[in-house]
């Protein structure tokens, strides 16, 4: 009976112990919502942060959702419906231009290229950019970083988008691949696994890519309300210290063993497609290796808003952009 009785007690006592313990651990544990604008294998670092459980080493519960546009990823972090927004930096140059009185800061970038590829409905074996003159051009939506990439690209080809070719941009961004596939257009600019599933389909062959040509620009950026950074200093650092491992991660591991972490977010996709993408974007440099969002890359930026015209105003770097945090994880 005093057997038992100690045994009892003993149990007891740990239960005693451990209970307060785990509920001080789950009490550390803080959820961030976090709106992502597209899912996309370009944004595989992100997905690699979630399945390797970085996120949850800094105490973080990430709750991921997908906006389906610049706007409405915009529209979620403003309305406080999502703490972080994964989307491109444009989007917060345009609402600073609104007199915003809570800035959105971009902290940390996740991709350093632009995303998309030149398709052709015909091989080309020796393709050149001029042969787009006269063709019919399937473009991207008006004021999106896809669009003003592409006919910053162009015009840096001697190119007129308005002059030298029929560029067709009334179709809406999930549209765009059925329409050529139907036959609209001579080229069109996609974004992958599209642009490799056409060709791994015969319905068009990719001739050069958009991010390689236009050089290094905070494509996509974690960025949050200044208000937010201000308030939850420590949540925005272990955030960034999660992403900067899964960069590291991504950098050191081959295209394949980053296809089998991500797979789960793309039940739908081939495997062996999304190696393909992961291996096409990790040769151009697309996935940047740390999260610092650097003066050249924000000013290439810029450059390449005013020359499509959408660009409402110039924005310092350090106006809109904090390095402070990443520099800090980095360390």
């Amino acid at each position: 009976m005093k057997k038992w009785f100690k045994a009892g007690f003993a149990l007891f006592l740990v239960a005693v112990l451990i209970i307060p313990l785990a509920a001080c651990s789950q009490d550390k544990v803080q959820t961030v919502k976090v709106a992502e604008v597209t899912r996309s294998i370009f944004y595989a670092p992100q997905y690699v942060a979630l399945a390797k459980g970085f996120f949850e080493e800094e105490g973080l519960k990430i709750e991921l959702t997908t906006a389906w546009g610049g706007d409405k990823t915009m529209t979620a972090v403003l309305s406080d419906a999502a703490d972080i927004a994964l989307v491109g930096s444009e989007t917060s140059i345009y609402v600073y231009a609104q007199d915003s009185n809570d800035p959105v800061i971009n902290f940390a970038q996740l991709t350093q290229t632009d995303g998309t590829f030149l398709v052709s409905r015909e091989k080309i074996d020796n393709f050149s950019w001029d042969q787009l003159k006269g063709s019919t051009y399937l473009g991207q939506r008006t004021g999106g970083m896809p669009q003003m990439v592409g006919e910053f690209v162009l015009k840096k080809h001697d190119i007129d988008p308005k002059q030298d070719l029929k560029m067709i941009q009334n179709i809406d961004y999930a549209n765009i691949p059925n329409a050529f596939a139907s036959g609209t257009g001579d080229f069109v600019q996609l974004f992958e696994p599209q642009a490799s599933m056409f060709e791994k389909e015969g319905k068009g062959h990719i001739v050069a890519s958009f991010g390689t040509e236009s050089g290094h620009v905070p494509y996509t950026t974690f960025m949050a309300k200044q208000s937010y950074m201000k308030e939850n200093p420590e949540t925005i650092e272990k955030f960034t210290r999660a992403v900067y491992k899964a960069q590291q991660w991504v950098d050191s591991h081959s295209a394949k063993e980053t296809a089998e972490a991500i797979q789960e977010y793309f039940k739908d996709t081939d495997l062996a497609l999304i190696e393909t993408v992961v291996d096409r974007y990790k040769s151009q440099g697309s996935y940047a290796t740390d999260p610092i969002l650097d003066e050249e890359e924000w000013n290439n930026l810029q450059a390449i808003m005013d020359e499509a015209g959408e660009l409402p105003k110039q924005v310092s770097h350090d106006t809109l952009v904090n390095i402070d945090v990443a520099g800090k994880v980095m360390k």
